[in-house]
């Protein structure tokens, strides 16, 4: 094998112009792919990650149908006490959760005493909702970002309201809510800081204490619109829950039907059908590798086969075993695909360091996204299999042409 290997190496030195233009396009295919997979994993990473730990966190309950309707924030479609206490019981058995946070979600009147709008509204745990999602204290852009996100009587406000109602941090504002049997209660609040903004539901809500929300609503009892959860590990995304949903359709009304309903990061948020795209985007970007590959080997293995017909027949004439000359052409095969996949990984490596110390930065709507591009083990060691795969493949049409040459035919090729 090794001798049959220095055969086929010496073979591609003859061809030293092909064999390097060969290397280059395919090492330049593996660049291409190795810098879009990091690049893309990277923006997938970073806002998977501006979702989930900021805002939504990986899973959320609701009461059975809450979602269809969230856009309106209904309020008689909450979780009782009776329900919030099992499935409490539940999250807390359950060993893949690493924190979760109780919500009340209410629309208000905004009112800086001169001016009036509408917000969306969450009233939270503040320690709860820290352990949830601990980039929350993150978007914090104007006001203390040290001790409980919120306490009694302060608010956190989206940066658009603060800007369209020139509300600073420490003023003093009110809100009025209407509860679920028509009554109107308003209450007075000291900004206690100002949020950037965040593309996806929920990106440009408000946040009160959850005792406030419950006075702002007048509620009698602790209910609870929405649960966040947030998970030890987001790959396990899926088994948690299936895991969760199974355990939740159990908590039935009664009329027998399931009470509360779970929800993965992905079917609440829009972004979800921008991973996707990305994720097609990857497969249509791993195909064209792999046909780069395909037809640079396979044209310069047929041409090879050509020019070398009469030597191929001198071989053969001398004895040499047909599998022997099919191992040689394949060898050369391989190692093409071999020297262009280490260039094209090295090139890779190179340029991820060269982005590691100076991140790409861009503007992603309201927001600056900074990307640090980085390779898994399994990416370099899936386009290193693929380009060898691909190329002995590829060498196999032309090899066993060669290896069943008649000899007499080949000697008298001009």
């Amino acid at each position: 094998m090794i001798a049959i290997l220095r055969l086929s190496a010496r073979n591609l030195m003859r061809y030293r112009r092909r064999t390097l233009l060969t290397a280059i396009l395919i090492a330049v295919g593996v660049v291409a792919l190795l810098l879009f997979l990091a690049t893309a994993g990277s923006f997938k990473q970073v806002m998977i990650s501006g979702i989930t730990d900021s805002m939504l966190g990986h899973l959320q309950i609701h009461h059975k149908g809450y979602t269809a309707s969230i856009d309106n924030l209904p309020l008689n479609l909450d979780l009782k006490p009776g329900a919030v206490e099992k499935i409490d019981a539940i999250l807390k058995q359950d060993k893949a959760i690493a924190s979760y946070s109780k919500r009340v979600k209410l629309g208000a009147m905004f009112s800086n005493f001169t001016e009036n709008t509408n917000i969306r509204l969450n009233g939270i745990d503040p320690v709860a909702e820290d352990q949830t999602v601990p980039d929350l204290r993150k978007r914090i852009s104007d006001g203390e970002t040290t001790g409980d996100l919120v306490k009694p009587g302060e608010i956190l406000i989206p940066d658009l309201l603060a800007k369209g109602m020139k509300v600073k941090v420490g003023d003093n504002i009110v809100l009025v809510a209407t509860n679920a049997v028509g009554s109107v209660n308003g209450q007075n609040f000291i900004v206690k800081g100002v949020l950037d903004a965040v593309t996806g539901p929920g990106g440009r809500d408000g946040y009160i204490h959850i005792d406030d929300a419950r006075d702002l609503l007048q509620l009698d009892q602790p209910d609870i619109m929405e649960i966040a959860v947030r998970l030890k590990n987001p790959d396990q995304l899926m088994p948690a829950s299936e895991r969760l949903t199974q355990q939740l359709n159990a908590l039935t009304n009664k009329e027998g039907k399931p009470v509360a309903e779970l929800h993965t990061w992905q079917s609440l948020s829009p972004f979800a059908n921008i991973v996707k795209m990305i994720n097609m985007l990857t497969l249509f970007i791993r195909v064209m590798l792999i046909a780069i590959v395909l037809v640079s080997v396979l044209n310069v293995m047929l041409m090879a086969v050509y020019e070398r017909i009469r030597e191929i027949g001198t071989l053969s004439a001398i004895g040499t075993q047909p599998n022997t000359i099919l191992g040689m052409f394949l060898g050369e095969g391989l190692l093409l695909g071999l020297t262009g996949a280490f260039a094209g990984i090295g090139i890779s490596l190179l340029c991820l360091g060269i982005l590691q110390i100076m991140p790409l930065q861009f503007a992603f709507g309201r927001e600056m996204i900074t990307l640090h591009p980085t390779l898994s083990g399994s990416d370099l060691l899936w386009v290193l299999i693929s380009a060898i795969l691909v190329s002995v493949l590829a060498s196999l049409q032309p090899a066993w042409r060669a290896s069943r040459m008649d000899p007499i035919n080949a000697l008298h090729h001009i």
